[in-house]
């Protein structure tokens, strides 16, 4: 019954609407162009986060080391607060971590990346087993059209941000799911912290009971809109929630902008899904 709801949701959108969706209790997973990789936007960030926490497990990084905020940085910037803030902040790598995930700051994204190679991240990704997933970039390009092609930006799947979270949650008990993230049980509650510290609350949350708890990180780009989470009901994880939106036009044939009916298509998704099985 919660498949067909779901897939009636995802009907004539006037876009894409692709998600997959793990039931907590039963471990039932489905979904509907779960498997497609497609631009991943600030969702990514999930996955650097975890890549970065593995560095600190193993000694690589301090989460108290100190990240200077630049004058250089802060030019062309999209997301995030550090932005605005005076230059030459200096504010500890966890806390560029938190940032990265809560306000989607793209400088601290770029702090944190800095210690890597792109391409570390991607093969963290193919370890853990989210093999639709590949990172490209440090900062989103800006300068890209509607139209552009999946290899100018990082790329990941519905699925693999399904997998990443549900290793997440598992990984704050269970020492060898926290081993297969290349993190400790404590790491793994921490970035689960982390998410449940978001700010952007339109999409998964959106349609939710008011304080819901919900660990999710959002992400928008030119193609579209997407958001991946765990939805909590009495603090009790629920269901694992990733969807994504393709081809979204600017403005909808009701005059309303894309974005607004991009996020009320994935805000639907979950309410159907809280409605299912709260």
């Amino acid at each position: 019954m919660l498949l067909k709801s779901l897939a009636a949701i995802a009907e004539g959108r006037g876009f894409d609407l692709h998600w997959q969706v793990k039931v907590i209790e039963t471990g039932e997973t489905f979904g509907q162009g779960d498997e497609l990789e497609l631009p991943s936007a600030s969702v990514r960030k999930i996955s650097i986060m975890m890549a970065a926490l593995k560095a600190v497990h193993e000694g690589r990084i301090d989460l108290a080391a100190d990240v200077t905020i630049t004058k250089e940085l802060q030019e062309g910037i999209l997301s995030g607060v550090c932005q605005y803030m005076t230059p030459g902040l200096v504010i500890p790598f966890r806390d560029a971590i938190l940032q990265m995930i809560i306000t989607s700051d793209n400088i601290c994204t770029f702090e944190v990346m800095r210690p890597f190679e792109i391409p570390e991240f991607t093969n963290y990704c193919k370890n853990i087993g989210m093999t639709g997933t590949t990172h490209r970039t440090r900062f989103p390009p800006t300068n890209l059209t509607a139209e552009h092609a999946l290899d100018q930006v990082t790329t990941t799947t519905a699925a693999d941000q399904v997998l990443l979270l549900d290793l997440i949650l598992r990984g704050t008990e269970d020492e060898a799911v926290a081993k297969r993230l290349g993190v400790s049980t404590e790491l793994c509650a921490m970035a689960l912290q982390f998410l449940k510290w978001q700010r952007y609350r339109e999409m998964i949350p959106g349609l939710l009971p008011t304080m819901t708890t919900v660990a999710n990180k959002t992400g928008w780009g030119q193609r579209g809109w997407m958001d991946s989470g765990i939805v909590f009901r009495d603090e009790r994880p629920l269901y694992i929630l990733s969807a994504t939106t393709d081809n979204v036009p600017e403005t909808m044939p009701d005059g309303l902008p894309g974005r607004v009916a991009s996020g009320r298509a994935i805000a639907e998704l979950s309410r159907a899904c809280w409605d299912s099985l709260a």
